[in-house]
């Protein structure tokens, strides 16, 4: 769930972390500058591009490459990473240990603001998303990593905003900080092909997640040899294709191609970027995680997730255990899954009671299923 867009006026200075992917989904005769205007005058201070980092990743990325186990898969994108760490879990060690753009940019942010005395509670970091995976990896990120951005805004709602204000031809009254330092590689890294292009050695670059999975399976089958880098990403077109993108995929790559061709091939902060961020490029191993597993039947397995959905609701959310789960969703997963029945909830058992759907003696029986006889057998002498 992205984050509720009043929570920026929280803070005094606001800064905004674009996509070069957001600036796409608006026609190329729409300038950049009168979109950062507009995002000014819905609230935030700053604006900048996500991928100012990039420069500095790509050198990251060739020195890692010199020691690192082959072949290296991008940590670009998140989907990718937890589809590794749930589907894929021996391939987990060739995940690259180094963070993706946006955090880079993030931490940037953050120490500029140290360095100017600013306090913390007096900046909010935020990021505009078109993955909806990119929330939860915000969220809950991997590799022992706390992320400095303080939410994340989802790109298809901003994008109406921004749209609506440009359509109205609302006056310009507040001013915005423009970072608008940007390279050609750092504007092409969310597309196909573009990460894997500036890195050393064989590479391939893989995107839409049926070709992911079938090449993940044959490279976990061994059947893929001397390759150096893997740039995969879950989404057609890379983010161009994102699902919370607006525009057609294909358009908005054109778009983010026209536009490099109007930049040069390298900015000015990449120094500013390296004295800044070389400590924290770096993150700690990334380790499998288990998944519950509804079906193996893709189809089947998302109906239940659903039901499970609807079921959390329906139970009282006070997790108290007496059901014998750690808590309510997971009684609602075991009961999708046939392990439990609805019963089992003392709460809605009491209900049922009162309605005369289940008498007293059954209960009594649920229960001594769940923790057993002897646990109720009580010496009242003692």
């Amino acid at each position: 769930m992205d984050d509720d867009f009043k929570q920026i006026f929280e803070f005094k200075h606001r800064v905004l972390l674009v996509p070069s992917v957001f600036f796409a989904q608006f026609k190329d005769s729409i300038q950049r500058n009168t979109i950062c205007q507009i995002i000014g005058e819905l609230g935030f201070t700053e604006v900048c591009a996500v991928e100012q980092s990039v420069d500095t990743l790509l050198n990251e990325i060739n020195d890692y490459l010199e020691t690192a186990q082959k072949p290296v898969i991008s940590s670009f994108c998140p989907a990718v990473i937890r589809l590794i760490q749930v589907r894929f879990p021996s391939l987990v060690d060739n995940i690259m240990k180094l963070l993706p753009p946006i955090e880079i940019t993030a931490q940037y942010y953050k120490k500029r603001f140290e360095k100017e005395g600013i306090a913390e509670s007096e900046y909010g970091i935020f990021y505009l998303t078109p993955c909806i995976a990119k929330i939860a990896a915000v969220k809950s990120p991997v590799g022992g990593y706390t992320s400095p951005i303080t939410g994340v805004i989802n790109m298809d709602f901003f994008f109406n905003k921004v749209y609506l204000a440009y359509k109205q031809r609302l006056p310009i009254t507040k001013s915005i900080i423009i970072n608008g330092e940007l390279s050609s590689k750092g504007v092409l890294f969310p597309t196909t092909g573009q990460e894997s292009a500036h890195v050393k050695g064989r590479t391939l670059a893989i995107d839409g997640m049926k070709n992911v999975i079938d090449f993940l399976e044959m490279l976990e089958n061994e059947e893929i040899d001397n390759v150096d880098f893997l740039e995969i990403r879950a989404c057609d077109e890379s983010c161009a294709g994102g699902i919370l993108s607006h525009r057609n995929r294909f358009l908005t790559a054109e778009s983010m191609k026209n536009f490099a061709k109007t930049v040069p091939d390298t900015h000015n902060l990449i120094e500013d970027y390296k004295r800044s961020c070389s400590a924290v490029v770096h993150m700690d191993k990334i380790e499998p995680r288990s998944m519950v597993k509804y079906d193996r039947d893709i189809e089947v397995a998302i109906k239940k997730m659903e039901s499970a959905r609807r079921l959390k609701k329906i139970l009282p959310g006070i997790d108290c255990g007496a059901c014998g789960a750690p808590s309510c969703e997971a009684l609602a997963e075991d009961i999708v899954r046939d392990q439990a029945q609805i019963n089992s909830c003392i709460f809605l058992r009491t209900i049922f009671e009162k309605r005369g759907e289940i008498s007293l003696e059954d209960t009594i029986k649920i229960m001594e299923s769940i923790w057993g006889e002897e646990r109720f057998d009580k010496n009242e002498k003692e």
